[in-house]
């Protein structure tokens, strides 16, 4: 089926199965657990660093997410953030995501927030490999006894929604899905990114 603007990128399993066999378990950083993932993208870091500055990108790739609501107009300047909904049907929730640091087209360091669940801290790292892009996930709860209390069985999790995560980007930045179309509202602040 092919992909047009505005669609959902599909789950699809012989794809899920393939990004796993490219990722990487879950980690370790000074003894804290962490989902961490990795996946080889066909395109150059700039590309795809492209794709992570704009903010209307992470409605379609990230799991989970439904929609970008608005954003800052400087993004990914640190401290600038969207506004998104996360969730299925009534359990949706309105929360938002800022940058905590980002170093184009290396890194970008994110503080993603869906209340009442705690903070995660995502960081993309981006490294030139071949004539395409060695891109790394790391993604834990912003503080280091949620991080432990989330468990092995919790990280899994993590890991496993990012496996899916980073095969849908994947397909945006090699130009295999259509990227999002239209403009965001400007954020109404920027809270305590």
């Amino acid at each position: 089926m092919p992909l047009t603007a505005g669609s959902k990128i599909p789950f699809q399993a012989d794809s899920f199965l393939h990004a796993l066999f490219e990722t990487v378990a879950a980690g370790e950083h000074h003894g804290v657990r962490m989902a961490t993932n990795e996946i080889f993208i066909e395109a150059p870091p700039e590309q795809v660093f492209d794709l992570l500055s704009d903010p209307r990108s992470y409605g379609e790739w990230v799991v989970g997410a439904h929609s970008i609501r608005a954003a800052d107009s400087d993004w990914p300047a640190a401290g600038s953030g969207f506004d998104h909904r996360v969730g299925v049907g009534p359990l949706a929730l309105n929360d938002r995501t800022s940058v905590i640091s980002s170093r184009r087209p290396v890194t970008i360091a994110l503080l993603a927030r869906a209340s009442p669940l705690p903070p995660a801290r995502v960081e993309l790292r981006l490294r030139q490999e071949r004539e395409g892009t060695r891109l790394t996930m790391i993604e834990a709860p912003a503080h280091r006894l949620l991080s432990l209390m989330l468990g092995p069985a919790g990280h899994c999790m993590l890991w496993l929604r990012n496996v899916e995560s980073l095969r849908r980007l994947k397909l945006l930045a090699e130009g295999r899905a259509p990227r999002p179309a239209g403009t965001l509202p400007e954020r109404d602040g920027r809270g305590d990114g």
